[in-house]
């Protein structure tokens, strides 16, 4: 009888044995998958599979930690039922010190709950959603060089004495591999991010006047655009339909990178063929709002179009949405608020027009929002009335836009520019 006993031992001990050594070897083919990519989805699902067959679990799971909502989401979910895994990355998130995966990233600590049923902490939430039945489970903290990555989950685990052990092996593996992987996807992402802005930034150039100067009759007609790190969508255009008169445009497109470049691109084309068709700056604006908020790119801007007799000086002014523009005179700067239909893009609609004289040394400044909304580094804004201040205590100064850029690049010192900053100055001779 003893010897069938301990026969029966030897048969589960070598059994156990086996087992530790195909785990063992599954542990060190980790670690060569491990080595071999650095593709972060792939990754995530192969070292997923294999932990899942290492602790022969019925499911597993890697929750990450997002640092801006400071909440858990679920970023691998391996399981029989793919409804089920969707669910989870879809619809559930924990709080920290939510459910156990909450408990244990909030403690680091790692956990075995044999009887979920009877853990105050475990979250049912996930098991009614997918209609999936957890029994037990293991969680163990995922901690990284930069802190807590996530947390690692097998559920329904055979139970045995050294899961817990392996499963801390395998998550540490997976923690550098993890880390190495969103360090490898951090840099792809900053390249194509990078590749993106320098093609942004050409189409952008490429449809700004080729001079940024503009002289006729007695009008001279000036910009200056300096744009963002992330480019922006400021615009700005010179238009010499006929009889003695300029176009001048500015605008403001919301967004950023190529896809706001390329929606630019379309704006000064069709800009430019309607202002040679339409006498008027309502007309330019209306046959360009039709054509933009037919697009379904779901973008806008913001838009001053003026018509300038560059002879005797009137100016007609249509605004779709911009910030005021400022008429410096001998006497005082003003903020000019002329009646404004909404920005481009969104809705059909009539855009009407203002009408007014300038006197001779008489000088407008277009400007986009890039001027006043810059930050220093303590979060405040300069603020469209600090501008007019600004301009006040300077108006008689020839150079007043580069009184202007010096101001805001003084003031948003040591920050990284946010927004394009865009200047249209002009000055009637007459």
């Amino acid at each position: 009888m003893a010897k069938k006993q301990n026969l029966t031992v030897s048969k589960e001990y070598l059994k156990n044995l086996e087992k530790k050594v195909d785990d063992l070897k599954t542990l060190m083919d980790i670690s060569a998958i491990i080595s071999s990519t650095l593709d972060f989805n792939e990754l995530m699902t192969i070292v997923m599979e294999k932990a899942k067959s290492v602790m022969d679990a019925e499911a597993c799971s890697i929750l990450f930690y997002n640092r801006d909502t400071n909440k858990l989401e679920f970023e691998v979910a391996i399981c029989k039922e793919e409804e089920t895994s969707d669910i989870l990355k879809k619809k559930i998130t924990l709080e920290m010190g939510q459910g156990i995966a909450g408990w244990v990233a909030e403690k680091l600590e790692p956990l075995i709950i044999k009887d979920v049923k009877k853990d105050k902490r475990f979250f049912q939430n996930a098991d009614k959603q997918t209609g999936f039945i957890t029994k037990s489970l293991i969680a163990v903290p995922l901690v990284g060089r930069r802190g807590l990555i996530g947390v690692a989950e097998v559920i329904n685990p055979r139970n045995k004495n050294y899961d817990l052990e392996i499963f801390q092996i395998l998550t540490k593996q997976f923690a550098i591999a993890i880390e190495n992987a969103l360090f490898h996807k951090e840099s792809l992402e900053r390249e194509r991010l990078k590749q993106e802005l320098e093609i942004s930034a050409v189409i952008q150039k490429s449809f700004l006047p080729d001079s940024p100067v503009l002289k006729k009759g007695n009008i001279v007609v000036s910009a200056v655009n300096i744009s963002a790190a992330k480019v922006g969508g400021d615009i700005y255009d010179f238009i010499e339909p006929v009889n003695d008169k300029v176009g001048v445009f500015i605008g403001d497109v919301s967004g950023k990178g190529i896809s706001a470049a390329l929606y630019m691109a379309k704006i000064i084309s069709d800009l430019r063929y309607i202002a040679h068709m339409a006498d008027s700056p309502e007309a330019v604006l209306n046959r360009l709002n039709s054509i933009l908020s037919r697009a379904p790119r779901g973008m806008f801007l913001t838009a001053i179009y003026m018509i300038v007799d560059t002879v005797e000086g009137i100016v007609r002014t249509s605004v779709a949405g911009h910030p005021p523009f400022l008429l410096l005179t001998e006497k005082d700067v003003q903020a000019v608020s002329v009646p404004s239909g909404p920005p481009l893009g969104i809705v059909p609609v009539e855009y009407p027009c203002s009408t007014m004289s300038l006197k001779s040394g008489d000088r407008v400044l277009l400007l986009t929002d890039g001027v006043f909304e810059a930050k220093n580094k303590k979060g405040s804004r300069i603020g469209f009335e600090n501008i007019v201040r600004l301009i006040e205590k300077n108006v008689h100064k020839k150079q007043i836009v580069e009184v202007i850029t010096d101001y805001v690049d003084d003031f948003s010192k040591g920050m990284e520019r946010a927004d394009d900053l865009t200047i249209v100055e002009l000055r009637y001779l007459g």
